[in-house]
Order: structure tokens, then sequence, then C-alpha cells
């Protein structure tokens, strides 16, 4: 009796991983120093270039964009050598449910105290500390500040030109947001959520392009 038990245990543990999905994070480190301040060269074409986010939940999905405050991207002979992007969180909305009462209360929510506190922390940071080629990619290191954490991360990206417009566009990448102190729903700091949590786990990416 104990060996079957043991055995449907086994069996509902595996069907239970099956049916969660699991997602890789971009390591943390600590941040690195950088020495060129970048973002004099302001240079990003603020009106288009975006940053995309998506969070999950049990039993759904949220997504949305913020708009770019200011950044530059450095640029010698067409390799990408630094950039700085600063972001706008007070821009933040939310795509999937826009136009919508639904969507003016999660944008709501997300810039409060209880998310990104967008009235003390306006903006978050992305500058980039390294890039490095690798298969047919660019590795893009580089510190990620939120609120009040920074932290280094590398992130897969490509690097082109077109009449004089340079885009930078990264794959989606996913952070914890816990690392970085965003708080509400998270298993990560509060227990006996039981299905009301907000999977830690958020899906990014940038596409930036630089003025004509």
């Amino acid at each position: 009796m104990k060996k079957l038990v043991l055995s449907l245990a086994v069996v509902a543990s595996v069907l239970t991983a099956c049916k969660s999905e699991k997602k890789e994070k971009v390591a943390t480190n600590e941040a690195v120093k950088v020495e060129v301040n970048v973002s004099e060269l302001n240079n990003v074409d603020t009106a288009i270039s975006v940053l995309t986010w998506k969070g999950t939940k049990p039993g759904g999905a949220h997504d949305g964009t913020v708009a770019l405050k200011s950044g530059g991207l450095l640029l010698e002979e067409g390799t990408l050598k630094g950039g700085e992007f600063v972001v706008d969180l007070t821009t933040i909305t939310n795509s999937d449910m826009k136009g919508s009462g639904g969507a003016a209360k999660l944008e709501g929510h997300l810039k409060n105290a209880d998310f990104f506190d967008v009235e003390t922390y306006p903006t978050s940071t992305f500058v980039i500390t390294n890039v490095e080629p690798k298969e047919g990619k660019l590795h893009v290191t580089g510190n990620l500040q939120i609120k009040d954490v920074t932290k280094s991360i590398t992130i897969p990206a490509t690097v082109s030109t077109e009449d004089g417009v340079t885009t930078f566009k990264s794959e989606t990448f996913n952070i914890n947001r816990a690392d970085f102190n965003v708080k509400y729903g998270s298993k990560s700091f509060f227990d006996n959520l039981k299905d009301k949590f907000i999977d830690d786990m958020m899906e990014l990416s940038f596409e930036v392009k630089t003025k004509a």
C-alpha cells in the first residue's frame, strides 16, 4: 500500500511539473563600472523606440509597452560599442486590454507603490558595458536599473543600419522582478497567496532606433 501511495505521489508531481511553464531568466550579477557617458550622444529616436513587456499569472497574462525618455547608441564603423537607454516608466501602457477600463486600472496599478513606484522612481535605465559577437548575434552586457536596484545582465541582440537609421533589437529575455524589489503578488515575498500570485518572471525586449 505504501508503494502504491508513493507511486501516485510521483505521478502527480510529474503531471504538475508538466503543466507549469518554466521561464529561464537571464543571470543577474553585480553592476559594472561604466567609464563613458553614452547618454550625452542623445541620438535615440524616442518617438519610435520602445520597451515591450509581458507578465503572467495563473490563468492569464498581460502585455504592453513603455516609451524611452532618452538614450544614445555608440557606433564605430557600424559596430556597436556602447549605449544607454532611459525608460520612462510614467508611460507604462497595457496593450491586450487597450481602450478599456481594465487597461487604465492595470496601468495605474503598475505605476503605484505596489509595483514600480513611478512617483519615486520615474525612470529605469539600461547601460551597455560590453558587446561580444557570438554565433551570429551580439551578446550585450549592461547594467539594468529598476527602482533602487542595479544588476548586470547579458541579453542577445542584433544591430542593423538602413537609410541612416540604426536599430538595436534584443530578443525577448526574462528577468526576475523580485531581484529588483518589485514585490506585489510575489511568492518570493509573501506566503499564502495560493493562486492569487503573479509570476516573478517578466518578459522584456528592446527595439531602439537612432534618429535619421
